[in-house]
This record gives C-alpha cells, sequence and structure tokens, in this order.
C-alpha cells in the first residue's frame, strides 16, 4: 500500500484489546518500519497523517508557532533506530513540560 501511495497512519494505541495507549504506538511504528517503511515515515504515519486525515494539520502535526504543542522529547534519535521512540526524556502536554519522573508516575 505504501509503495503505490496509499496513506499509512499509525493508530493502534487506542485501548482495544490488550493495546496500552501509549505502549502499543511504539510497537506499532517499529512493525511499520520492519513492514519497509523508512522510521520518517513512520514517525509521518504517528504525527502528520493523522492530523491530515481528521482535517487537523492547519493546527496540529507539525511543530511551528501557532500549532498545539503536545510532543515528546527523545534521549535518541529514531530516525537512526525508530525504537529510540520508547526512550522519553520529557513530554510536553498541553503547554506545560513534563519531566521523565513525572511521566513515569502518569502525571
Amino acid at each position: 500500500m505504501h509503495r503505490r501511495g496509499i496513506p499509512i497512519g499509525a493508530g493502534t494505541d487506542t485501548p482495544i484489546n490488550y493495546a496500552m495507549p501509549g505502549f502499543a504506538l511504539h510497537e506499532e511504528l517499529e512493525m511499520l518500519v520492519r513492514a519497509g517503511l523508512a522510521p520518517i515515515e513512520a514517525l509521518r504515519a504517528a504525527t502528520i497523517r493523522p492530523a491530515e486525515f481528521f482535517g487537523l494539520e492547519a493546527e496540529m502535526g507539525r511543530i511551528e508557532p501557532g500549532m498545539r504543542a503536545d510532543l515528546v522529547l527523545l534521549g535518541a534519535d529514531p530516525l537512526v533506530e525508530i525504537s529510540n521512540t520508547r526512550r522519553i526524556d520529557a513530554v510536553i502536554a498541553r503547554g506545560r513540560l513534563l519531566g521523565r519522573s513525572e511521566v513515569a508516575a502518569g502525571r
């Protein structure tokens, strides 16, 4: 599908069966790369593509002024190894910076 230009959106982090929100997305990104997507393409599937699908690309899906600022800060480059998405150092959610200890505590 990807080679034919069909957009792929990541999203198995919804609470279905035994998929835990957040954790399942890391696995999904890794599976997309194993299936042949480049890491940048897998990341787009989890950021830009969902925003486009829902018609929200004017407010989310990219990091730039005026956009929603929910994002993760990673301790290693996911373009080198997609599993580095699991190395979360901090999260910015609703304009609030959460450090590693706060994220681990589920705050």
